[in-house]
C-alpha cells in the first residue's frame, strides 16, 4: 500500500548538503530521508536557467518526488492597473519554469482585499487568474494554479474565496495551508475535528468527492493574535491539534501533498508521516 499523501517541505530541506547544491541537491536529499515530495521555494523571484530546470526534472523524475512551486510573495490579483502587469510575470514566469522543472502545482498568495467586499474583489480576481490560465494552455502548459489561503482576514485567501477561484476556472484549485486557516479567525477555532470535517465537506460540495484526493497543502504549527496569523511555529510548540485534522482528512478520503512550514522543516514533515501512517493504517 502506498501512503494517500506524500509528505515534503516547503523550501529545500534545512539538512540539505552543499554538494549536490540547489533544488537537485534539495530532491536527492528529500527522497533519501524519506519525503517524496518537493515545494520549491522561488519566493522571492524566479532566476533559473532553462538547463537547471530540465536537471531538477530528470532529478524528480528518477527519485520520484512530485514538485510543486511556492511562486515569488509579491502577486497581488487585486493589485490596481499599474502594478498588476509585475504581479502578473510574476505568476507566468512562475509557471513557465516550474512546468519546465516538471512541478504540477504553483501556489501563490492572491493578494489583499485592501479593505474591500471579498465579492468585489473576486470580481477583479478571477478574470485576471482566468487570462493566465487561458495563456498556459496556450502553451501547452498543464501547471494547476493554487491561490494559497492565508493567515489574516485582511488578506484575500478565505477557504471561500479559493474556492469561488476554483469553481469559477478549471485549472485552479486551492492550496490549503492548515496552520493559516487555523489562524486567521484569531481566537483558537479551526482546530478540531468537527471543524475540519466541515471544511472537507465544503471543499467536497464546491469542487467534487475526487478533487479531496488531489489536495495540495501546507502545514506547521502557528501563533496568532486576534488578526490573524504572526509566525509559524513547530508542531510541538503549538496549539494545532495534528490528529484532529489526520483523522477528518482519513475519514474523507483525502490524498495529495501535505507539504511542511515549520521551523524545522523535515523533522515535522517527517513527523506528520509518522502521524498519518499511525492514524491511517498505511504503509509504505
Amino acid at each position: 500500500m502506498t501512503l494517500s499523501f506524500r509528505f515534503g517541505t516547503v523550501g529545500s530541506p534545512m539538512g540539505k548538503p552543499k554538494k549536490p547544491g540547489g533544488s537537485v541537491g534539495a530532491v536527492l536529499f528529500s527522497r533519501e530521508i524519506g519525503l517524496r515530495t518537493l515545494e520549491l521555494g522561488w519566493v522571492r523571484m524566479v532566476r533559473v536557467s532553462e538547463k537547471t530546470c530540465a536537471e531538477i526534472n530528470q532529478t524528480a523524475v528518477e527519485q520520484d518526488v512530485a514538485l510543486s512551486v511556492h511562486a515569488p510573495y509579491f502577486i497581488n490579483l487585486n493589485a490596481d492597473d499599474e502594478e498588476w502587469p509585475k504581479s502578473r510575470k510574476r505568476l507566468m514566469d512562475a509557471a513557465h519554469f516550474g512546468n519546465l522543472a516538471g512541478a504540477t502545482d504553483i501556489v501563490f498568495h492572491p493578494g489583499s482585499y485592501f479593505k474591500r467586499p471579498a465579492d468585489e474583489v473576486l470580481k477583479v480576481a478571477i478574470p485576471r487568474l482566468q487570462g493566465c490560465v487561458d495563456e498556459l494552455r496556450a502553451m501547452d502548459n498543464s501547471v494547476t494554479l493554487r491561490p494559497e489561503t492565508m493567515g489574516k482576514s485582511a488578506m484575500l485567501g478565505s477557504l471561500a474565496d479559493t474556492l469561488e477561484m476554483a469553481k469559477a476556472i478549471l485549472g485552479v484549485e486551492p492550496c490549503i495551508d492548515f496552520a493559516h486557516l487555523h489562524a486567521r479567525p484569531g481566537d483558537g477555532t479551526m482546530n478540531s475535528y468537527d471543524e475540519w470535517a466541515t471544511q472537507l465537506k465544503i471543499y467536497s460540495d464546491a469542487l467534487g468527492k475526487d478533487a479531496l484526493q488531489r489536495l495540495h497543502t501546507h502545514l506547521s504549527g502557528i501563533e496568532y493574535s486576534p488578526k490573524g496569523e504572526r509566525n509559524h511555529l513547530t508542531m510541538e510548540t503549538s496549539d494545532f491539534k495534528l490528529k484532529e485534522l489526520f483523522r477528518a482528512l482519513h475519514d474523507f478520503g483525502c490524498g495529495g501533498r501535505i507539504m511542511c512550514e515549520s521551523p524545522i522543516m523535515e523533522e515535522d514533515a517527517l513527523h506528520f508521516k509518522q502521524v498519518w501512517m499511525e492514524i491511517s493504517g498505511e504503509v509504505e
